[in-house]
């Protein structure tokens, strides 16, 4: 049944971006368009490592603006790292932000930028629109296909202290331009490229069933599934191949378009959990989740999830419900294996002890609150238990 109501106002919130091989060559323009005194680059050390970071360096030399770089970033941005960050931010005089890297700088970069022009911890933001002052101009350059934060409204953060990450989301964190470039994913490694394309197919997936989906997100949604299908495993084989990784990219860009304004459900909030008690990387945690979230999930959406289906390539004609759960359950394991990932929670370090803590984390994160069926903690806990 299509849930939409015509009735109903929607907003789409997107940044300015360009996409295509050749945009991270351009940083510099937008640089010196923005007028700024100085810049600081959050990045990390595997971005370091890849060479993008000083690709960009290089470009902003080149507009005789000064600038600081910023690389204590983790996989897993951590409060103290944000907090860092913004201290050297002032402590520089900068006033501007650029991103290069994965999810993880760049969420550390609107966190900084938020601290930076509201003078709060970072931890006072969590939650729905909770930051009065946006922050400074962001410029973010992803360098993996799948987190999408360089087109979103969200930032996840580690809280330390109570082991938990925490989603800020709001539309001030959405960035003031994002250069897209496929050529930056060539550095990627097999593992990675699954990982994350698999990260950017859960966000498809949960914005196209989430109660708060429309049908600007609906579109953008399906697309990335029907091109992270066909392209994944190609772009894990064939990880110079452009075609693949422009592919990935634009699958990587919609999907983000998809969640930024639709948000998300079950999978993530239970990611974030794996995320923020045990570290666990927050892709291969998503991969591993979502043909279990899905089946729980499957009759409160079940006309959408079919929808999901032939996206995925399943023949679905004269199927009933339940041969479709079952088919489309049984292709997203099939991709994940054919990508390469093998793992289960339990071989990530995943135990029955912690299951009870983990559950009553994602029971509270905010992406649960738009999973088509609302879970209990039991429920949450049999999730787990099945994809250990």
């Amino acid at each position: 049944m299509d849930r939409y109501n015509p009735f109903e106002l929607r907003k789409f919130v997107a940044p300015e971006f360009l996409f295509g091989s050749g945009a991270i060559e351009v940083v510099d323009r937008y640089i010196k368009n923005l007028g700024v005194k100085k810049v600081m680059v959050v990045t990390d050390p595997g971005v370091i490592s890849a060479g993008w970071a000083e690709v960009v360096e290089r470009f902003i030399k080149g507009t005789d603006i000064p600038f600081v770089v910023f690389n204590s970033v983790t996989p897993n941005p951590k409060d103290k790292e944000v907090m860092a960050g913004a201290e050297l931010y002032r402590r520089e005089g900068c006033d501007m932000i650029v991103a290069v890297g994965g999810g993880s700088p760049m969420d550390c970069a609107k966190g900084i930028g938020i601290v930076s022009t509201n003078n709060k911890n970072i931890l006072e933001f969590e939650g729905v629109d909770l930051v009065p002052l946006p922050g400074p101009p962001l410029i973010c350059i992803p360098t993996t296909a799948g987190s999408s934060a360089d087109v979103s409204q969200f930032a996840i953060i580690d809280d330390t202290s109570r082991s938990v990450k925490i989603a800020i989301i709001s539309k001030t964190l959405v960035p003031d331009v994002a250069l897209i470039d496929p050529i930056t994913t060539t550095t990627m490694s097999p593992e990675l490229t699954a990982a994350t394309g698999l990260d950017a197919l859960t966000h498809a997936f949960e914005a196209y069933v989430s109660n708060a989906s429309s049908p600007v997100t609906d579109v953008n949604a399906l697309k990335a599934v029907r091109l992270i299908a066909h392209n994944l495993v190609p772009a894990c084989e064939h990880h110079y191949d452009l075609r693949y990784r422009d592919r990935m990219m634009l699958a990587s860009l919609l999907a983000g378009l998809a969640f930024s304004n639709a948000s998300l459900g079950l999978v993530h909030a239970m990611a974030h959990a794996l995320g923020g008690l045990l570290d666990l990387p927050h892709g291969e945690c998503n991969a591993l989740l979502l043909d279990h979230v899905v089946r729980y999930n499957f009759y409160s959406a079940a006309e959408k999830y079919c929808d999901l289906a032939a996206a995925m390539g399943i023949d679905i004609e004269g199927m009933g419900h339940d041969r479709v759960k079952e088919a489309l359950s049984n292709e997203i394991g099939s991709l994940r294996e054919r990508a390469g990932l093998n793992s289960t929670l339990r071989t990530l370090g995943v135990t029955e002890e912690v299951i009870p803590d983990l559950a009553r984390y994602a029971i509270a994160d905010p992406c649960a609150v738009t999973n088509p069926r609302d879970p209990g903690i039991k429920d949450i806990e049999g999730i787990y238990a099945k994809a250990l």
